[in-house]
């Protein structure tokens, strides 16, 4: 297979969709998925938690809401950087509502059980780069 796929790059084939650009929901899921990776272990339960979040969010159903995040997990490894993903957020979501996914993020965190100082950076560094002040910004559990 990774031969098949080395050949048909070589050819010029490519079997993949081009990504979609970036709109609030794509980079709301790219961001879940950043932040459920900042561990470098992305675990099934940070994996259902992230499915759970965007099906609530946007009124999908378990398959929709797969699909979104596979999406956005493909959108995440190769898009830019997390600021262009925040500055989206910022830009069209208000306030009360980047609260929510900054605690959205916090409920990926703590999905896994597992809890590391790089999780909180990353939740820390996308807080601010969404314009949450730090007095509101939440945090996850203690370390």
């Amino acid at each position: 297979m990774i031969w098949d796929h080395l050949l048909d790059r070589l050819r010029g084939k490519t079997d993949a969709d081009p990504l979609p650009e970036p709109d609030e929901k794509l980079a709301l899921g790219a961001l879940l998925v950043r932040v459920a990776k900042a561990d470098d272990n992305y675990h099934a339960l940070e994996i259902s938690e992230i499915d759970r979040i965007l099906a609530t969010t946007f009124d999908l159903n378990p398959i929709e809401a797969a699909k979104l995040r596979a999406t956005c997990e493909k959108l995440e490894h190769n898009a830019p950087g997390t600021p262009d993903f925040a500055l989206l957020i910022r830009e069209n979501v208000d306030y009360p509502h980047r609260l929510e996914v900054a605690q959205k993020m916090v409920d990926v965190i703590e999905a896994d059980g597992k809890h590391v100082p790089a999780e909180d950076a990353s939740l820390l560094e996308i807080s601010k780069l969404m314009g949450i002040k730090p007095e509101d910004t939440p945090v996850g559990p203690a370390s």
